[in-house]
């Protein structure tokens, strides 16, 4: 009887105290999602949109335009959650010779979310719908990074007659997920990014300090910071359709004569980097000469391009060496110019 008592007793406080954790659990969560409700509302207080926010269709995106004259500027950012931010070191210094825009894609920062994919004739359509919203109808030219290659492809390849000349910034490439299988690369969402989007609501992202890219200033940090539990969504959405948009910037392998030049970061990866990838250091070696094969596949696609090689920079070339991305702008531009100016223009690609 008293062993029958003491195992009552004992399921009773083992109930007691998982109901209370239980209890415990449900208040923190409660807590976190009120104090992320509020914490979004602050950051909308605190990080007002830098730029405009036009409607393109029952949804406003946002795009940042300073400086005067043509051809406009238009810079396109990577698979992040920073959208314009992502040009905080360089724009500037390109709108003291021209128009120069940066913007977030839907569901970024500043921009309205979306239904439905996203991938690069998604956005494509986002950013000519938004440029004509601004008063934008052309000559641009495009500045994109990392992931922002591709979409300025299917950008150029849905709407040629816009587009005049291009930088990549050590953009990606169509064929970079087979080129590049030295390097493992995950397929589908990576787990900590879906981990993120899963609990952007409970205010954990909020424990993460300021996570902008390496040279990003301190206030465009906490600024994307500040966005972040409501960027990661767009990011992920992006991060879903990745083979479609590689893809589809693929299906335009050709600028004809405008003017492009490849900024490639080929800096080796550390010690550490190699360590957290997986990699041997012969690995990266490997990668390393494969992305510069990629890079010089992109050089090829027009008959006025340079490649330059960036053996002091990572991947963000724009933050690490800001004015190497404002130099090749300004030539870019400075080519423009002259075409237009004797009268004709770089000739547009046909459709693949």
């Amino acid at each position: 009887m008293a062993r029958a008592s003491l195992g009552r007793t004992v399921l009773k406080w083992t109930g007691r105290i998982i109901g209370g954790l239980v209890v415990l659990v449900v208040v923190a969560v409660a807590l976190g999602a009120g104090y992320e409700a509020y914490a979004r509302m602050q950051a909308h207080a605190k990080y007002q949109p830098r730029g405009a926010r036009f409607d393109i269709g029952g949804r406003k995106m946002h795009i940042d335009c300073r400086g005067q004259g043509a051809p406009t500027v238009i810079f396109e950012a990577g698979l992040d959650t920073n959208g314009s931010l992502a040009w905080d070191a360089v724009q500037d210094k390109i709108a003291s010779v021209t128009r120069a825009c940066s913007y977030d894609r839907a569901g970024v920062m500043w921009s309205d979310p979306k239904p439905g994919p996203q991938d690069g004739d998604a956005v494509a359509d986002d950013l000519h719908k938004t440029l004509v919203a601004a008063g934008i109808t052309g000559p641009i030219v495009m500045v994109g990074h990392s992931l922002g290659g591709p979409y300025i492809m299917s950008y150029t390849r849905k709407y040629p007659e816009m587009v005049k000349g291009m930088v990549f910034v050590d953009t990606s490439h169509p064929d970079q997920i087979e080129r590049l299988a030295v390097a493992h690369l995950p397929k589908g969402v990576p787990f900590v990014m879906t981990a993120a989007n899963a609990l952007a609501w409970t205010g954990a992202l909020r424990l993460i300090p300021d996570i902008g890219a390496p040279g990003m200033s301190r206030q465009a940090a906490e600024a994307g910071t500040a966005y972040l539990p409501e960027s990661i969504a767009a990011a992920t959405k992006e991060m879903e359709s990745l083979p479609t948009i590689l893809h589809q910037g693929g299906q335009l392998r050709t600028l004809g004569a405008r003017p492009l030049v490849v900024l490639t970061a080929a800096k080796p990866m550390s010690k550490d980097m190699l360590k957290l990838a997986g990699m041997s250091a012969d690995d990266g070696a490997r990668m390393l000469a494969a992305w510069k094969g990629l890079q010089a596949d992109e050089a090829s696609w027009s008959s006025r391009s340079r490649q330059q090689l960036v053996t002091d920079s990572t991947h963000y070339i724009q933050f690490i060496r800001p004015d190497l991305v404002i130099q090749a702008t300004k030539e870019v531009v400075a080519q423009v110019r002259a075409d237009d100016a004797q009268g004709g223009s770089a000739p547009s690609p046909a459709h693949p």
